[in-house]
């Protein structure tokens, strides 16, 4: 058993190695280059113009993906662990639909800014979970219904969304749509601090509601049997996942499909058994994002959101999912 356990340490260990690495690399790579040792003397000292390369245009950039890697697939994990099937993230049940039916309905119908978007995407969220949970609820909440409910809530949304965008001046509803495609371009740290205050006090949220999460995962009668109450822990619960989409969704758009491939990846790196490692699945989320917009970024002919990279990955792990469930 603690062979066992080391071995999972040692794949986490890895994980953070990687992304570590690949941020240096991220830091590194650009119109004006920089060698590994002079990334970290920027980072350190912060002075000249490469400081101002790495601290200011490149860094936000990384953290972003970083943290909002770790972010989307913490809540895919909350989401697939409520629902009991590794379909159920937030992507699929219509919450990450509804963030950015909250920001196109604040961008192109209230005309607002950075944050009355953080504002939209949150209430967007936040409403769409309520909705969903309501139509789905029927004397407690099962997972099959859940998905089925969000999937036909997503459907409609994204008609909501086309709609709104037709009646809306072209030039405008061009930049909503490229945004709606996940992107990290030009982020900044003004638009990025109040998204990491949000996310940290969404991980504080799901780090206090955890234990709660491993007693639902028992099912509802063992959990009421050791003092939790299933439905009021589940909507905390939906709350901190939806928190954790709709702060990220708010400053760069819908990612597609690291909350649902992330969480499964962490635990085939775990080696199977019960539950969803939430450490080893933030690690996994980091390093698929920063990847992703490595990749959108200079592995392509041209520059690409990074959205459109995930949505790559993210269609082909379902491919290899449904074919090895029936194999």
């Amino acid at each position: 058993m603690s062979a066992r356990g080391g071995a999972r340490r040692a794949r986490g260990a890895g994980v953070l190695a990687a992304v570590v690495l690949l941020g240096l690399v991220a830091l590194s790579l650009g119109d004006y280059p920089l060698s590994p040792s002079r990334v970290v003397r920027a980072l350190l000292t912060g002075d000249g113009f490469a400081g101002t390369v790495v601290r200011s245009w490149r860094a936000p950039r990384v953290v972003a993906a970083v943290c909002f890697g770790a972010a989307l697939a913490l809540s895919g994990a909350v989401f697939q662990s409520l629902t009991d099937n590794p379909l159920g993230s937030p992507d699929v049940i219509g919450f990450t639909t509804g963030s950015y039916t909250g920001v196109v309905i604040a961008v192109a119908v209230l005309g607002g800014g950075m944050g009355a978007t953080t504002g939209g995407a949150l209430v967007g969220g936040l409403g769409t979970a309520v909705g969903v949970y309501l139509l789905a609820y029927r004397r407690g909440i099962q997972g099959h219904r859940l998905i089925i409910v969000g999937v036909g809530v997503t459907a409609m949304l994204t008609a909501v969304n086309s709609w709104v965008l037709l009646r809306t001046r072209t030039q405008l509803a061009m930049t909503i749509s490229v945004w709606g495609a996940g992107t990290l371009n030009l982020m900044r740290w003004s638009e990025l601090l109040p998204a990491l205050v949000v996310l940290a006090l969404g991980a504080a949220g799901l780090g206090a509601l955890s234990p709660h999460l491993r007693q639902l995962e028992l099912g509802d009668d063992a959990a009421a049997a050791h003092g939790v109450r299933p439905e009021a822990a589940r909507l905390g619960l939906i709350a901190v996942g939806m928190v954790l989409v709709a702060a990220v969704t708010a400053v760069c758009g819908p990612i597609s499909f690291v909350s649902l491939a992330c969480p499964q990846i962490a635990r085939l790196m775990r080696g199977g058994g019960a539950g969803l490692p939430l450490v080893d699945t933030a690690l996994v989320g980091s390093l698929v994002l920063l990847v992703a917009d490595l990749a959108a970024q200079y592995a392509l002919p041209v520059p690409v959101p990074a959205g459109v990279v995930t949505i790559v990955f993210g269609g082909g792990y379902l491919l290899w999912m449904l074919i090895a469930r029936n194999a």
